[in-house]
C-alpha cells in the first residue's frame, strides 16, 4: 500500500498505478501533486538515462488541475513512445525526419487522455523502432537504469527506463519483432504484446505491416491489465481490427489459474544462438515452481518454426513503407536509410510468399497448442548487453548482433499471437531476466491470469531500479 501521507517523490515514484489511483481518491495526493513528482523524477533521472524526449511540463500540469477524479486513469502520469502521434509536438520516430507537429492524438493516447491519464511527454527509441537497443546517432543511448553500462533493450527502451527508474508507473511501447518485450525483459518489467489488432494503430492502419502492435510496460500485472482494459479495441480505419473480448484483462488478472499444460524451452529456433547459461536456468526453475503450484510442465527439447528468414522479409519492407510517414527522408539516419532502400526492392512476389508463409506459420502454432496452454521461454538470449551495440556498426553487423535479442521474440509478430515477458529473477551481476510467456490464439487473458500468479509465487523479482541517484 502507498505511505499515508507522501513526503517526497520517492515514496511516489513507487507507487503502482493502482496505488496512485487509490491515493488520489483517498485525498492523500493530488493529480497535481502526482505530476509534480513524476516530473522531478524525470528532471533528476533523465540525466543518467537519457529516457525522455520531449516533456511537456506545463501542459501536464494544466491537465492535472482540471482532471475528473472519476476517471479510471485519474492523475497517473505516462509517458508515450516517439511513434505515435500526440497533438502538438511533431512525431519523431527517433530521429530528425519528421518536424511538424501531429494535428491529432493517435487513438492509443486520445483514450488514455479520455480515461484521464496525465501525458508528459515522449520516450527515446532508436530511428524507425529498428533495432532492439535504444541507441542512435540522433539522440544517443539510452542506459538501463539497473546498471547505466548496458543497454535498455530496444526498441521501447525510453519508455521502459522511464517506468524502471520510477519515472511514471507505465508507459506506452510498441512492437513489431519484440520491442516491447526485450526491454521489458532488460529492464525488470511487464511488458505485454497484444495479440495483432487488438489496439487500434489510428492514424495510420497498420504498424510495421502485420508485424506492429502498440501495448503497454509497467511493473505490476494489474497495472498491465487496468491501461489494456484502456487502450484496446478497433478504430474505424484499422487493417487489422479485433473486438475486445467479453471479459476484461482486470478480470483475467484477479483470476485464480486453472491447472494449465504449460511447456517450457530455451532451444532457438536459430541453431547458430547460443543461450545464457543463468537465462535458461532461470526459465527451467520458473518451470518447476509452475510444476510445484499445480500445473502439468512439459520441457520441449525440438526447436520451433525459425521464422527469420521470413520476418526480415517483412520487416525490410516494412520499414521501407514506414520511410513514407517523414517529411524529411534525407535527415534519415544511413543505416535507416540502407534498411529502407533493400525493403524496396522485395518483389511483390516474394512479400507475397512471406505473409503466405506467415499464415501457414500462425497455424502450425496454433496445431502445437493444442497440447499447451502456455510456453515459456527465455525473453532474451542473453544477459542486457552493454552499451555501444550501434557504435560504429553498420546495418548487416547491426542485424547479426541483433539474433541474440530477438531468438524467441519475432515469431508472435510473424504469426500475430500474444506473448508477455514476466521479469523472473537477475543475473549474476544483478540484471534483472526476464521469461516470455506465449499463448495461443488471442487468449491474453490467460498471460495475465498466470502472470499474476507468477507475481505471488516470485515475490524477488525486479520491480525499481535500486541504482539511479
Amino acid at each position: 500500500m502507498a505511505s499515508e501521507k507522501p513526503t517526497h517523490i520517492e515514496e511516489m515514484a513507487r507507487w503502482s498505478i493502482t496505488e496512485t489511483i487509490a491515493a488520489i481518491r483517498e485525498g492523500r495526493a493530488t493529480a497535481r501533486l502526482v505530476t509534480e513528482a513524476a516530473i522531478a523524477r524525470i528532471e533528476r533521472a533523465n540525466p543518467h538515462i537519457n529516457a525522455v524526449h520531449t516533456l511537456l511540463r506545463e501542459q501536464a500540469l494544466a491537465d492535472a488541475e482540471t482532471i475528473d477524479p472519476s476517471l479510471p486513469l485519474a492523475g497517473v502520469p505516462t509517458l508515450i513512445k516517439a511513434e505515435h502521434d500526440i497533438k502538438g509536438i511533431p512525431t519523431t520516430l527517433g530521429g530528425y525526419g519528421n518536424s511538424t507537429p501531429a494535428q491529432h492524438d493517435s487513438a492509443v493516447v486520445s483514450r488514455l487522455r479520455a480515461a484521464g491519464a496525465i501525458i508528459l511527454g515522449t520516450t527515446h527509441m532508436p530511428e524507425f523502432g529498428q533495432f532492439p537497443w535504444t541507441e542512435g546517432a540522433s539522440f544517443g543511448h539510452t542506459r538501463n537504469p539497473w546498471n547505466p553500462h548496458h543497454s535498455t533493450g530496444g526498441s521501447s527502451g525510453g519508455s521502459a527506463a522511464a517506468v524502471a527508474a520510477g519515472c511514471v508507473p507505465f508507459a506506452i511501447g510498441s512492437d513489431g519483432g519484440g520491442s516491447i518485450r526485450i526491454p521489458a525483459a532488460c529492464c525488470g518489467l511487464i511488458g505485454l504484446k497484444p495479440v495483432r489488432g487488438r489496439v487500434s494503430t489510428s492514424p495510420s492502419p497498420d504498424l510495421w505491416g502485420r508485424l506492429g502492435t502498440i501495448g503497454p510496460l509497467t511493473r505490476t500485472t494489474a497495472d498491465t491489465a487496468l491501461v489494456y482494459d484502456i487502450i484496446a479495441g478497433p478504430s474505424d480505419h484499422d487493417a487489422f481490427p479485433l473486438p475486445r473480448p467479453y471479459n476484461t484483462f482486470t478480470d483475467a488478472a484477479n483470476q485464480a489459474p486453472q491447472r494449465l499444460r504449460i511447456a517450457w524451452l530455451t532451444t532457438p529456433a536459430n541453431p547458430l544462438i547460443h543461450v545464457e547459461r543463468h537465462i535458461a536456468k532461470t526459465v527451467h526453475d520458473v518451470a518447476r515452481t509452475l510444476a510445484k503450484a499445480g500445473h502439468t510442465i512439459t520441457h520441449l527439447t525440438q526447436r520451433w518454426p525459425n521464422d527469420q528468414p521470413n520476418y526480415l522479409i517483412e520487416f525490410a519492407h516494412a520499414l521501407a513503407q514506414e520511410r513514407k510517414r517523414v517529411e524529411h527522408p534525407n535527415r534519415l539516419e544511413t543505416r535507416t536509410r540502407h534498411t529502407a532502400n533493400a525493403g524496396r526492392l522485395i518483389p511483390p512476389a516474394l512479400l507475397k510468399h512471406a505473409h503466405t508463409t506467415a499464415t501457414k506459420l500462425a497455424t502450425d502454432i496454433e496445431t502445437r497448442f493444442a497440447e499447451y496452454d502456455i510456453v515459456i521461454t527465455p525473453t532474451i538470449a542473453t544477459a542486457p548487453p552493454k552499451l555501444g551495440q550501434l557504435d560504429t556498426t553498420g546495418s548487416f553487423h547491426a542485424l547479426i548482433r541483433s539474433l541474440p535479442m530477438v531468438a524467441f521474440t519475432t515469431l508472435a509478430n510473424t504469426t500475430g499471437h500474444a506473448s508477455l515477458s514476466f521479469p523472473a529473477g537477475y543475473t549474476p551481476d544483478g540484471l534483472p531476466i526476464g521469461i516470455q510467456l506465449y499463448a495461443p490464439g488471442g487468449d491474453e487473458q490467460r498471460l495475465l491470469t498466470l502472470a499474476a500468479q507468477l507475481e505471488r509465487l516470485l515475490p524477488n523479482r525486479p520491480t525499481i531500479a535500486p541504482t539511479l541517484p
